[in-house]
């Protein structure tokens, strides 16, 4: 049985992420997620190897608007990882929500994220 997809989609190549300083902001992904950090002759910074491929493209256009699309990350130890986000620089988002399903934060650049509790 074939896992592609009959419009030919073969699966997510990357997440793309328009910022200021792609590596810094790929410093920031790769404390989280790890992997390694490439730049490219572009400007922009490719984090591979880790939970999940991402690449940091650079853009002018500073960000203006809560994120339509962000990355919820399941912890092992959700206050571990709250914990680790911060201190890594990322920055809680209770304006965006706060309650007990999860905890929304923002990186460096304020884009959001979420983290989120084991499974049960």
């Amino acid at each position: 049985m074939s896992t592609t997809p009959s419009n030919g989609i073969a699966g997510l190549a990357a997440i793309a992420v328009d910022c200021s300083d792609p590596p810094a902001l790929a410093d920031f992904w790769q404390r989280l997620l790890g992997g390694s950090a490439e730049d490219d002759a572009d400007g922009n910074t490719m984090l591979t190897g880790g939970l999940v491929d991402v690449i940091f493209m650079r853009v002018l256009e500073p960000k203006a608007a809560k994120n339509r699309l962000h990355l919820d990350l399941r912890a092992a130890d959700q206050d571990t990882a709250v914990a680790s986000a911060l201190d890594a620089g990322a920055t809680k988002a209770d304006d965006v929500y706060r309650g007990p399903r999860w905890q929304v934060l923002r990186d460096p650049e304020g884009n959001e994220f979420c983290i989120l509790p084991p499974r049960p």
